[in-house]
């Protein structure tokens, strides 16, 4: 069983997928680790994370050690993603890890930006999670602060911004839902009604997938 959660920074999904993946007692993949994992081996090297082979040979070097390291949580680090995940070269070093998570029984919840899209399209079940730009920024701000960096409103908000953009316009693997996807608005929802939400729909998709399939 295989569950796809995409959407913007800061809407929530990650916080929704890791509660799915216990739900199901399934494994989690937080795929944009994998993406800052490769922006952090890039910065550490010395080397621009812009440039394509400098980010490839970044991205190859990935492995799942590096999930768990505090530093991925950086601002920094994650602006450096944003840019480094726009590279196809990056995203093709990434994808075999991905699929080959998702592939490994019983199943897996991935959360990205284009799982339901390019990483699993056969997905059992797709959940676009999303929310304003305002309260993404607002939720993004908190979180930072709770790190102890020294972060100002308005400048988390065109950060997000210019994200927003680099994910949406990029030519390879661009944010967006996935034409059957479950579009779910976080901007009014606490943690706990997402989920009761998300839980709701994937239970509807799996019954009517099983409802064609004994037809």
């Amino acid at each position: 069983m295989i569950i796809a959660v995409d959407g913007p920074a800061a809407a929530g999904k990650g916080t929704l997928a890791r509660r799915l993946a216990q739900h199901y007692r399934l494994a989690f993949l937080d795929t944009g680790a994998l993406y800052r994992a490769a922006a952090l081996h890039a910065i550490e090297s010395g080397g621009d994370p812009a440039a394509p082979a400098v980010a490839e040979d970044a991205a190859r070097r990935v492995g799942p050690g590096d999930l768990g390291n505090p530093r991925l949580r950086e601002e920094g680090v994650a602006q450096a993603a944003s840019v480094v995940s726009a590279i196809p070269q990056v995203r093709a070093a990434l994808l075999r890890f991905q699929r080959d998570f998702a592939a490994t029984p019983p199943g897996a919840v991935l959360d990205g930006r284009d799982i339901g899209t390019v990483v699993c399209p056969d997905a059992d079940a797709k959940i676009y999670v999303t929310a304003s730009l305002e309260a993404r920024a607002a939720r993004r701000f908190e979180e930072l602060r709770r790190l102890g960096e020294t972060v100002i409103y308005g400048r988390v908000l065109q950060d997000m911004k210019d994200r927003d953009a680099r994910d949406s316009a990029r030519r390879t693997a661009p944010l967006r839902p996935a034409d059957d996807a479950i579009v779910l608005d976080t901007t009014e929802l606490d943690a706990e009604a997402a989920f009761e939400a998300a839980v709701r729909a994937i239970e509807e998709k799996l019954a009517g997938k099983h409802h064609r399939s004994v037809r």
